[in-house]
């Protein structure tokens, strides 16, 4: 196992805890799928918890880090040079719906860049997570972006709308931050989406990178309406010509 630091072993830890919420939610929701009486009040209501597991974990260790969070906002505490960015469920819509495809997402964003970050899938219970300069990892072993060099033999993954058609081969799958950690580990050959929130990649951002992965340059200040495109380095240029009107 390789070893990873005290702050991603918190994440980890903070990650785990949570997910213990959405695995029992979700088993209620997928009961309760054919009745319209509170679901979405449901799925609020296990964000809500999971968020709160989440920054209390992570407040224990580090109380002076600020937090961004997606139900909570922005919170602004002593060490504003740290920032912990925290989806509780991404793929809220998969949630509802009882498809077992959404993820806990952590990222930590130091001086204005992503030094490290989790995806957690809690129903496959699959982990995937990076370091700044040590690699990005799925359940303890080492992963790395798709080596393929034609385009034609790839496939992509993408979410929300799409106004100009790209001539690829793609998915939609509902939760952009297994979307990301599909790319880094090689599972999809590349990632494009507009209209995104930093919670829902911040943590994918360090997890492409370290696989070996590029994307396209994201201002961690703002934090709605982000547009990304994340590939290896191979195709990243192939990928750039098909998405010219994206």
């Amino acid at each position: 196992m390789n070893t990873i630091s005290a702050n991603l072993n918190i994440m980890i830890k903070a990650a785990e805890k949570a997910s213990k919420i959405l695995i029992r939610d979700f088993g209620e929701i997928e009961k309760l799928q054919v009745s319209k009486k509170g679901p979405t009040d449901f799925v609020t209501n296990s964000d809500l918890k999971a968020e709160k597991i989440i920054i209390e974990e992570l407040k224990k260790a580090k109380p002076h880090y600020s937090i961004i969070s997606e139900e909570n906002g922005i919170e602004n505490n002593k060490d504003k040079n740290n920032t912990w960015i925290i989806d509780p469920i991404d793929g809220t819509i998969n949630f509802l719906h009882g498809i077992p495809h959404f993820a806990i997402s952590i990222a930590l964003k130091s001086n204005e860049e992503i030094i490290s970050g989790i995806i957690f899938d809690p129903i496959k219970n699959e982990m995937f997570y990076a370091e700044k300069n040590n690699g990005s990892y799925f359940n303890n072993h080492r992963i790395r972006v798709s080596q393929k060099n034609e385009i034609n033999d790839c496939l992509f993954v993408t979410g929300g709308k799409i106004y100009n058609e790209p001539d690829l081969a793609y998915r939609k799958t509902g939760c952009a931050a297994l979307d990301m950690a599909y790319v880094a580990s090689g599972r999809y050959d590349g990632y494009f989406q507009q209209n995104l929130n930093l919670w829902d990649i911040a943590a994918g951002i360090i997890l492409v990178k370290e696989a070996g992965g590029i994307l396209n340059e994201i201002d961690l200040s703002i934090h709605q309406c982000i547009k990304i495109v994340a590939s290896s380095t191979n195709i990243s240029s192939k990928l750039s010509e098909k998405l010219v009107n994206f």
